[in-house]
């Protein structure tokens, strides 16, 4: 990742702490992302709203991910965790203009859409990444060390990876909570 500078192209060596400059816990709908973009990992912001439609069909839409994605993801929410959510207007947002194409990008999408949709933030210093199955499973995902080492490096004391991401030994002041179905991911952010 490269800014504009006046003496020209400069590289940017923590894009994470760049895109999350602006970041603000304790707010409903917003959920951190540990991505990997290339051959390293990034953490991005995912912001969800959710509020009541007044026209039918509810809208949909997505900034930054796949609005198919979108709509798969919601209804794994409906079916998995019976959350209805035909009559509510759905919009998601990647922060900064980053565009997400990778799989590990749904269980961030997911708890930004329940946070929004429940009105609750989502615990301080929590990052996330992993796949959603169609049947609520969370998948394994690539390069699930590097990922949380790069989180713990940028002050993240909460990180939610698929069970078979989980490290083998304990990274000092990291709560690793590893997951193998979307129900334990609900019942830890939500009680």
């Amino acid at each position: 990742i490269f800014a504009m500078t006046d003496k020209g192209l400069r590289e940017i060596t923590n894009p994470s702490a760049l895109f999350l400059s602006s970041y603000r816990a304790k707010t409903p709908g917003s959920c951190i992302l540990i991505s990997e973009e290339g051959t390293r990992p990034i953490l991005v912001e995912i912001q969800a709203l959710v509020d009541q439609s007044h026209l039918m069909p509810a809208k949909r839409l997505a900034v930054g991910m796949d609005g198919y994605r979108l709509s798969l993801l919601i209804a794994i929410m409906q079916r998995h965790l019976g959350i209805q959510l035909y009559d509510q207007d759905i919009f998601l947002n990647i922060v900064g203009g980053v565009k997400v194409a990778e799989p590990a990008l749904d269980l961030a999408a997911v708890l930004a859409i329940i946070s929004s949709f429940k009105n609750r933030p989502l615990a301080e210093k929590l990052a996330v990444c992993g796949e959603i199955g169609l049947s609520g499973e969370i998948r394994t995902i690539q390069k699930g060390q590097d990922r949380i080492k790069e989180a713990a490096k940028l002050g993240f004391t909460k990180i939610i990876v698929p069970k078979a991401n989980a490290p083998k030994d304990k990274i000092p002041g990291v709560e690793v909570i590893a997951v193998d179905s979307l129900e334990q991911v609900i019942q830890y952010c939500f009680g």
